[in-house]
């Protein structure tokens, strides 16, 4: 029986901050494409654990960030208790993505396999640097191993077994 961990709720946002006085929140995006807010509906906010849905009554952008109007937030006062809160969609309303693309909720915890099979450690992190992204692997001893996201390394990611299979570059495990 194969268990699957994927989660059912997808962060979006970050609030970092109130905006204005009319009860309008900053979010700091944590999706490729923050243009994807302009189609929201609604979203959930986790809240101490608490999950509440909101409308999205309006959505603006400013620099980096992304500020939403939510119903039932109408005050500055309110938006302030939201502060540090995630913004989240439920996997029915998430982007689709393109194939070979997945969300970073659903690699993290996978297992990460060699060549030749062997356990190199499990996906602790990923981050992007520009041109590709770079796969936090932390082995059983608790070393790093950097592994760059390419075509050329990554061999198969099969989400519903959470295992990742890559070939190692020339190079990259010597002492």
């Amino acid at each position: 029986m194969v268990i699957t961990f994927m989660y059912e709720y997808l962060q979006i946002g970050r609030i970092s901050n109130t905006h204005g006085v009319r009860g309008e929140v900053k979010v700091i995006p944590l999706t490729d494409d923050p243009e994807r807010f302009n189609e929201l509906e609604w979203v959930f906010i986790d809240k101490k654990g608490s999950m509440q849905k909101h409308d999205v009554e309006n959505v603006k952008f400013f620099k980096e960030s992304v500020i939403l109007k939510l119903s039932g937030i109408n005050t500055m006062d309110e938006a302030e208790t939201l502060k540090n809160c995630y913004v989240l969609v439920d996997r029915a309303n998430a982007v689709k993505l393109p194939d070979d693309t997945y969300f970073i909720c659903d690699l993290i915890g996978s297992s990460v396999y060699d060549e030749n099979g062997k356990l190199l450690g499990t996906l602790e992190d990923i981050f992007k640097t520009g041109s590709n992204d770079v796969y936090v692997v932390k082995s059983k001893s608790g070393k790093e191993i950097l592994i760059p996201a390419l075509k050329s390394v990554v061999n198969g990611i099969d989400i519903e077994n959470k295992r990742i299979d890559v070939i190692v570059p020339k190079g990259l495990l010597d002492e």
